[in-house]
């Protein structure tokens, strides 16, 4: 199921830049998620004393990327937000994310970050387009390592332009739980679904989807297309890309497309009336 192109210039695009980082084109908006530069072989810590080491390279520097206009982060762990980020990212920059790890970006100097209860939303216009920030139910772990876990949130991204409009949900490092039928009935038609995989445990527990989850979910949310990222990135990561391909497969789900670091993937805006 490969897929995606280079050198885009459709109105709206996903770069994977690696880990859950990508580039977002929608319309004249331009978004980061999850920034993660650290280099191959270089260590990132995610919490508990819990340290992991990075296997890829990201497609590009943070001084390579265009001027941006938000960033969207799941949540505050090393691999999502890491030490790079913090030193070069543009401290004027609107974060988006959950209240927990807006508090902690305030005091690093990210004064612009925005706190985002569940089902809260943002929105702001730009060259007659709209764009609209939803945060949506995560979770980063069942019962017990779930209770300690930091909070995550999932977000939606709504782009509107007269007689176009295109719907993109990012997981975020989720696990399967009940709340997420609730996006189902509230998000009932998303044209991309890009979500964060990898199997990573602690204490035997889940704190990303592994690949049957990962199937089961976009089974769940029936997006037009899904991508992949988050899967083949760190060391802690146990659940590799192939796993959700083969299970994707075998429930015949359409529209998965899978790149590889520095890919663009075009998503087509849908007609309105």
């Amino acid at each position: 199921m490969p897929g995606g192109t280079t050198g885009s210039t459709a109105e709206c695009a996903v770069t994977f830049v690696g880990t859950a980082t990508t580039l977002l084109r929608l319309g004249p908006f331009r978004l980061l998620t999850d920034p993660n530069f650290v280099r191959r072989g270089q260590w990132i810590h995610i919490g508990h004393g819990i340290v992991t080491r990075r296997r890829t390279d990201p497609a590009m520097t943070i001084e390579e990327l265009p001027e941006l206009d938000a960033v969207v982060l799941s949540h505050l762990h090393g691999d999502h937000f890491d030490r790079v980020a913090t030193r070069e990212l543009d401290r004027a920059l609107p974060i988006f994310t959950t209240p927990h790890a807006a508090g902690r970006l305030h005091k690093r100097g990210f004064a612009e970050s925005v706190p985002m209860p569940r089902w809260s939303e943002w929105s702001t216009t730009k060259d007659g387009a709209r764009l609209t920030v939803t945060s949506l139910p995560a979770r980063h772990a069942r019962g017990l390592v779930g209770a300690v876990a930091p909070p995550v949130m999932g977000t939606l991204l709504d782009y509107e332009r007269p007689g176009n409009r295109l719907r993109l949900y990012l997981s975020g490092d989720t696990v399967l739980h009940d709340d997420l039928v609730e996006i189902r009935r509230r998000c009932p038609d998303i044209d991309l679904a890009v979500v964060h995989l990898g199997g990573t445990r602690i204490l035997g527990h889940l704190i990303s989807m592994d690949g049957q989850e990962g199937a089961e979910l976009v089974e769940l949310l029936r997006p037009l297309q899904a991508l992949p990222v988050h899967h083949d990135d760190y060391g802690l990561f146990t659940s590799p890309l192939s796993a959700f391909q083969v299970e994707v497969a075998r429930r015949g789900i359409p529209g998965v497309e899978c790149v590889v670091p520095g890919m663009t993937l075009d998503v087509p805006a849908r007609e309105t009336a």
